[in-house]
């Protein structure tokens, strides 16, 4: 079976953590109001396929310095959650809507920030000269698909947050710490490809 073949099994809804409230500990009431928004799971077609990752500028007023996928809010211009995480994407590195063979979407994941995010898989070229969007973006990195899909990097913790213990998963990689919804959207990926 293809990448593309296994990718496009993970799309669609599926049994995934549909929120941050869906966690052990987590189960205070979900924000009545959330933001749409998308990001983009850009799969780089190395041999070794891996994942496009960006980490935020310590200076942003929210989720400062967080490893996070391309992406952010659906603005009204947005046709729909893959036209705006599109958009996101070309924003934050300069990747060309065209340079993306979108798959599909998969599990929408709403977090207690007040985000629903859908998440949109593509298939991108290796070596794209990418450049960081210097008011958002630190740097832009990329991490093995195997890795970050395999349960056994999927570390579950927990941490005190608005007076509240929180559960989230955390995966490590070299010097960089994913955690959060980007964590949860790479273990519900894993699920659906299984």
């Amino acid at each position: 079976m293809t990448l593309r073949e296994r990718l496009a099994r993970a799309t669609g809804p599926g049994e995934g953590r549909r929120g941050d409230w869906d966690f052990p500990g987590n189960e205070h009431e979900a924000p009545v109001a959330l933001t749409p928004a998308a990001v983009l799971i850009g799969v780089v077609t190395h041999d070794r396929p891996t994942i496009l990752l960006t980490r935020r500028t310590d200076t942003l007023r929210r989720h400062a310095g967080q490893v996070a996928f391309p992406g952010g809010r659906i603005d009204p211009e947005d046709a729909d959650p893959t036209a705006a995480a599109l958009r996101e994407a070309h924003e934050e590195v300069a990747l060309p809507p065209h340079a993306v063979d979108v798959v599909g979407v998969t599990d929408p994941y709403s977090t207690g920030t007040g985000y629903h995010i859908v998440p949109v898989i593509g298939l991108i070229a290796p070596n794209l000269p990418l450049v960081p969007a210097a008011d958002e973006v630190a740097s832009i990195f990329e991490v093995p698909l195997d890795f970050v899909l395999d349960p056994v990097n999927h570390q579950l913790r927990q941490t005190e947050w608005q007076g509240r213990l929180r559960s989230y998963y955390v995966i490590t990689w070299e010097t960089h710490e994913i955690w959060g919804a980007t964590a949860a959207m790479i273990v519900n990926l894993s699920r659906r490809l299984a």
